[in-house]
């Protein structure tokens, strides 16, 4: 078992999601940013698939009862094994009755921690995913929790020493494919998207990041019956400023949708912080 001793600001079970369920309202969830989870469990030698632990802002720390591998990656952060430094992107092996401390990030938001055998917790439609819209799956961690680990048996070997990983850019730039409701904006709303930063707002979480900056100006009133959204979506409301939808976003909107992030951007999207300034570029 592992012990939640301090979760930090919000610390949620993620795996991949459950997706298939938006028919039903369930939105896909799982890990804000999918591939730092994933890299994490290719580290310790589990399936891609497997469920960890998202930190938002770190400062957590664990008490690991018996051995256990893990690896951290995602938002680079300090690592400490009973007080000793351990480097991130890189299997570490925890000792029994350890101490494993998470600290704030220097860059980006969420960071993942995999175990070997991943996280043992009750599936909820397959997933093992905390989705906070709906409420589904386990709830956010507190000090006290216990959560148990999976078994290792048919895993792959854990060959890999450390992963090189690029650190997160301080102004991260987001391709965008325009529409589907594009036109309902003015003819150079694209252009004003692209053409000035935008910032992220406190009040951003796992639903969406809300931008201030440049409004985006309609060209038609009224309002759209609701649409089914996707994530990386870029919605926006009345106020003019951008949403881009993430992992718990609904699974329909009636905001219409001005431009969608590519999916191979939607972990930037994910590591942004209240503060931090992106920009959008076209896709080619």
């Amino acid at each position: 078992m592992i012990e939640v001793v301090r979760p930090g600001p919000l610390a949620t079970v993620q795996d991949l999601g459950r997706p298939g369920h938006a028919h039903l309202g369930v939105p896909c969830s799982g890990a804000a940013d999918g591939r730092a989870l994933r890299l994490a469990n290719r580290l310790v030698g589990n399936p891609e698939s497997e469920a960890g632990v998202e930190l938002t802002l770190g400062g957590a720390a664990f008490r690991f009862h018996r051995a256990a591998w893990i690896a951290v990656s995602g938002a680079p952060a300090p690592l400490l094994i009973n007080g000793r430094a351990h480097g991130m992107n890189a299997p570490c092996r925890v000792p029994p009755d350890s101490l494993v401390e998470v600290g704030l990030p220097a860059r980006g938001l969420r960071t993942y921690l995999a175990v070997r055998g991943g996280l043992g917790v009750e599936p909820v439609l397959g997933s093992r995913s905390t989705d906070l819209l709906s409420g589904l799956g386990p709830a956010p961690l507190s000090a006290g929790d216990r959560l148990p680990i999976g078994g290792s048996s048919g895993l792959s070997d854990i060959g890999v020493d450390v992963a090189p990983v690029a650190q997160p850019p301080d102004v991260p730039i987001l391709r965008i494919l325009p529409g589907p409701r594009d036109d309902w904006f003015v003819p150079d709303a694209i252009s004003v998207l692209c053409g000035q930063p935008y910032e992220v707002t406190p009040d951003s979480n796992r639903v969406g990041v809300r931008l201030d900056g440049p409004k985006l100006l309609r060209a038609r009133d009224g309002e759209l019956g609701s649409e089914g959204m996707v994530t990386g979506a870029l919605q926006v409301p009345p106020s003019g400023l951008p949403i881009i939808f993430l992992a718990d976003h609904p699974t329909t909107g009636g905001y219409p949708v001005v431009a969608v992030v590519r999916a191979a951007d939607i972990p930037l999207a994910a590591q942004l912080r209240p503060g931090q300034r992106l920009r959008f570029t076209p896709a080619t």
